[in-house]
């Protein structure tokens, strides 16, 4: 796939972009574009590919990238370049690219089938299958989404597309708030984008897996809610939906969801900016810690909300602002207790959730010229506990790198194959039931990231008490502690949430080895801290096969050790 050279020059006065040595017409990056493992001198982590080396998808067509995810700031700084906005809202097709090649002993494998759309956002619902959005021909949003589930061996690697119900008529978020609810449900607010317009929509729906259909929710009541855009949001430890509008720079409003009568009540007292750019990371106490964006200049302040009082209260400052051009990277809790997060600015800091201070972590390198950093993007905990992250130069620009943080130093890993033509707010991540995370390029590419190191026993989840005789197709209670891991899984920021801090229920059978997953719901709390007790139902597939088995229960791809367990055929029902 081609590179592409530029997509914002700098616009914002008094910023430092630090990108000495790149030509700052058009950006040109003579040298910078890496393919594949090109880095002299960096370890090169990962596991070997078996077989041959896995190919992406042939674009038959040229590819629009999706539009930038814009905070406020640039926005408005924007509106003195009208020709500069228009191309970051609906940036040019690239070239037909021929498929990518992934290195032989490379970390990263591409999926076997790729999707038959634009893929963009993803999910992982209950029952261990991902649903993915499809961002339309534009790349801008569509209301179409589609299912990839694991073959029986568990693979998501060999997995396949199915499509699902389609969102109610004139709804089609791009950059948005989502969640998976306790009941199993997905509920999207609001989008940046809406069918590729940017009017930082209010709509939202929620989607039951069951049924396959999408029901309309209205948004919270007040005139700041008349924009949800590309709102912040996270579920509380208690299972309850928490969501902040960001259609209005400063506005400091948010919402609870009551799930069964999809009705709001507000909360958030105290907030000390705008809710705008914002990620929202849940932290073992219960409470939710966030990284303010204007809260200063430069902004270093950070912010807890207690769930208990619906009060937000100052959580001290970073030691050095994480914030460029109203951006910020994505922030994550780590098994350890410490929240990583990543800055715009190529600084980085680390929060202490035990002590509640901060101390500077790792900055990212100078590759090639060019500072990296994240300005949008994602991040995924891999089961070792440790962090992978994609980078990039300044806002919006290219090349790509992928790095691992270890909780001391970031450490350069492969790339992706298509990475060179990849700035960081293209990449969305998502970690699956294997412990691998699931990459979405947006650009025409989805791979498989395997982690190599082993987790920590004590960050799995245990089981307590499960019928140990079940049905095809019955539905059953299960308890345990640290049954919602240890962390959130993955995060990006307020342009998209993929958490996976719930429980999986998988199923493997002695004789054939084949791999099922039961749908769970009714998870009673979904806490991020050690030795939780929780419980939840999980139903079998009805054509789940029969005999011994091993259960597993699966939080944030760390399995918890195996129950024995027998499947029974469907009871047959009395005539």
């Amino acid at each position: 796939m081609p590179a592409r050279s530029f997509r914002l020059l700098p616009l914002l006065a008094g910023t430092v972009w630090a990108l000495s040595g790149i030509a700052q017409t058009g950006f040109a990056q003579t040298g910078a574009a890496q393919t594949g493992l090109a880095q002299t001198g960096v370890a090169q982590t990962g596991v070997a590919q078996t077989g041959a080396a896995q190919t992406g998808v042939a674009q038959t067509a040229p590819l629009a990238p999706p539009p930038a995810p814009l905070s406020h700031v640039m926005f408005d700084r924007l509106q003195q370049d009208p020709a500069r906005l228009a191309r970051l809202i609906a940036p040019a097709p690239l070239p037909a690219f021929a498929p990518a090649v992934v290195p032989a002993g490379s970390p990263w494998q591409t999926l076997a089938t790729q999707p038959p759309f634009n893929p963009g956002a993803m999910l992982l619902l209950t029952d261990g299958t991902v649903m993915v959005q499809d961002q339309g021909p534009s790349n801008g949003g569509s209301g179409n989404w589609w299912r990839l589930t694991p073959d029986d061996s568990g693979s998501y690697l060999a997995g396949t597309w199915s499509q699902l119900a389609t969102m109610p008529a004139g709804y089609a978020p791009l950059y948005d708030a989502s969640a998976v609810l306790p009941d199993g449900r997905v509920i999207v607010e609001g989008g940046e984008y809406n069918a590729g317009s940017l009017v930082w929509t209010n709509l939202g729906a929620i989607y039951d897996p069951v049924s396959n259909a999408w029901t309309s929710v209205a948004p919270p009541t007040g005139s700041e809610w008349s924009r949800i855009g590309d709102g912040p949001s996270t579920v509380l430890a208690n299972g309850i939906f928490m969501m902040g509008a960001s259609g209005y720079s400063g506005t400091t409003a948010q919402a609870l969801l009551d799930a069964k009568t999809l009705t709001w009540t507000a909360t958030g007292t105290g907030k000390a900016d705008g809710n705008g750019e914002e990620g929202w990371s849940l932290l073992p106490s219960g409470a939710v810690l966030t990284i303010d964006t204007t809260d200063g200049a430069p902004p270093t302040n950070t912010e807890t909300y207690d769930p208990v009082t619906g009060a937000w209260t100052s959580a001290g400052s970073t030691p050095a602002s994480l914030i460029l051009g109203g951006e910020i990277g994505p922030q994550i809790l780590r098994p350890d207790g410490t929240v990583f997060a990543v800055g715009a600015s190529s600084a980085n800091a680390i929060y202490e959730a035990g002590s509640g201070l901060w101390r500077a972590g790792p900055a990212f390198p100078v590759i090639a010229g060019a500072q990296y950093d994240v300005a949008d993007g994602p991040a995924a905990v891999l089961p070792s506990g440790e962090v992978l992250v994609m980078a990039s130069p300044g806002i919006y620009q290219t090349p790509a790198h992928f790095f691992v943080f270890n909780g001391k130093t970031l450490t350069q890993v492969a790339d992706t194959a298509n990475a060179a033509s990849l700035s960081s707010y293209d990449g969305f991540m998502l970690v699956l039931p294997t412990g691998q995370v699931l990459f979405n390029s947006r650009l025409g590419e989805m791979d498989l990231y395997t982690d190599t190191g082993a987790a920590n026993p004590k960050w799995a989840p245990s089981v307590t008490s499960v019928p140990t005789t079940l049905a095809a197709g019955g539905s059953y209670k299960l308890s345990g502690k640290q049954l919602s891991g240890l962390t959130q899984g993955a995060a990006y920021g307020d342009d998209y949430q993929s958490a996976t801090n719930y429980p999986l229920v998988r199923i493997v059978n002695a004789a054939t080895g084949h791999v099922a997953y039961a749908r769970s719901f009714g998870h009673t709390k979904v806490p991020v801290a050690g030795g939780k007790s929780s419980s939840t139902r999980f139903q079998l597939p009805a054509t789940i096969e029969t005999g011994a088995a091993s259960l597993f229960v699966v939080a944030n791809g760390i399995a918890s050790a195996p129950v024995s367990v027998t499947i029974t055929a469907a009871a047959v029902a009395a005539r």
